[in-house]
């Protein structure tokens, strides 16, 4: 049923059954005992005055002088987060200082200046602000990549784009491919270091090579902990030379005065949205976990809202979700009953039924775990299906695409408890962790609590 009378329906059908429940319960929602400050209350970020003091990689860079990169024909790969502490982008700054010979720049995902929604970039142009060819390099092969710094002319290839810490989050993959390519071509390679907003704690899931796309290249685990640099300096020592023949000649500028138990509140680095629907750093903490929902077909992640991948829900969830994932106990989270109709993605104009993510405690709260239980709390209702990729007929679940491989998935369709999906992926996690080890950067300050890793 849809359309205006639809959701009319649907409507009475929730007010008569929270009236019911109020009714029933005395007060809160039925089968919940009332919420107390506890339960409620939001782990603050600090207080500016509080924020530790970090400089990064471009902060760094300009304190410099630009001692790196004077005299080079570079080409810079960004996007609107490439900004220094008073929120002045790199590419501007390159531009109007004649030391440096900036000659273009090559724009991700939602593009350069961050105007595309996801699965787009702005197309190739010229901008308007400097002038220079931007080249829309968002789904670019490493041929590709080769073709277009050969077009413009350059020799030094300039990183500096804000991760979030998933593996399914595309820049770091747009790194990954223009390195190898840079690495081809002989050019050099420099990464602006930018701290990890989630801190530097791996866990979930490995990708196996079977299930990997552009939302995963390469064997590293859901949330890998690493900043841009520290993957930078992974990729090339462990995958780049395979597909290139060689290694890349690899600079990163890394931060100073971050630690790895810091997340974005902690610091004083400012934060500008990296892609439409990651408007704020809450949303960075809970996307490795709720970003498994854009492998749900039955339920919308949360775009089109002003909390997408906190607000989780679909037309045919019910209350009982939020009550039995609060009965589970996760730490550091409690979920608030939520009611929502999406203005734009999946379910655009359907009232949704399900869930706000409430981190109470950012260090104790686990994403993967936390999305991993509510989507086998989902699975029990008829109407869940898990989305099918269409264009590819030999992996056709996206899912396995997010998680790097089918195993969740039918762990999941088995019956299978948030415990035993969570073990399953044990050994592979201690195998990476000590992987990546030689190729981290930052080391953990006493001055600040662990991070629960």
């Amino acid at each position: 049923m849809g359309g205006w009378w639809g959701g009319a329906v649907r409507r009475r059908r929730l007010l008569t059954a929270g009236a019911a429940a109020i009714a029933a319960a005395g007060s809160g929602v039925a089968g919940q005992r009332p919420a107390s400050a506890a339960d409620t209350r939001q782990s603050p970020y600090r207080t500016s005055a509080c924020r530790t003091s970090v400089r990064t990689g471009l902060d760094r860079l300009v304190d410099s002088c630009w001692a790196t990169l004077t005299g080079q024909r570079i080409g810079v790969i960004s996007n609107p987060m490439g900004v220094d502490r008073g929120y002045r982008h790199l590419v501007d700054l390159m531009h109007a200082d004649a030391r440096v010979h900036i000659r273009a720049v090559f724009g991700p995902e939602h593009g350069f200046r961050g105007s595309a929604q996801a699965g787009g970039g702005e197309g190739t142009g010229v901008d308007a602000r400097t002038g220079l060819t931007v080249y829309d390099a968002y789904g670019a092969s490493q041929d590709r990549w080769t073709e277009m710094y050969a077009g413009a002319g350059v020799r030094t290839v300039v990183f500096d784009i804000q991760d979030v810490g998933a593996r399914f989050y595309t820049y770091i993959w747009t790194m990954y491919d223009s390195m190898v390519a840079a690495a081809r071509a002989g050019l050099r390679y420099v990464v602006l270091d930018r701290p990890n907003p989630i801190g530097g704690r791996a866990y979930g899931p490995m990708l196996t090579p079977a299930c990997a796309s552009g939302v995963g290249r390469k064997a590293i685990v859901q949330q890998h902990g690493m900043t841009v640099g520290e993957l930078a300096r992974l990729f090339n020592g462990e995958f780049v030379p395979a597909e290139a023949g060689r290694a890349v000649a690899l600079d990163v500028v890394a931060c100073r005065g971050w630690s790895p138990e810091m997340m974005a509140g902690d610091t004083d680095v400012p934060w500008v949205l990296p892609s439409p629907n990651m408007p704020t750093p809450d949303t960075a903490v809970v996307y490795p976990g709720t970003g498994m929902f854009e492998g749900v077909a039955s339920i919308s992640e949360g775009r089109g809202t002003a909390r997408p991948f906190e607000l989780i829900g679909g037309p045919e969830l019910d209350f009982h979700w939020v009550d039995r994932l609060n009965a589970a106990g996760l730490p550091g989270v409690r979920f608030r009953e939520a009611y929502f109709t999406p203005t734009s993605s999946r379910f655009a104009g359907v009232l949704c039924a399900g869930v706000e993510v409430k981190v109470t405690d950012r260090r104790a709260y686990d994403p993967i775990r936390t999305g991993v239980a509510m989507l086998v709390e989902a699975r029990r209702y008829p109407s869940f299906a898990w989305r099918a990729d269409s264009w590819d007929p030999v992996r056709p679940y996206w899912i396995d695409k997010l998680t790097g491989s089918d195993r969740l998935r039918t762990m999941i369709d088995a019956g299978a408890s948030t415990a035993d999906v969570v073990d399953a992926w044990r050994a592979e996690l201690a195998a990476f962790d000590a992987r990546r080890r030689p190729y981290l950067l930052y080391r953990r300050s006493e001055r600040h609590p662990g991070s629960g890793g």
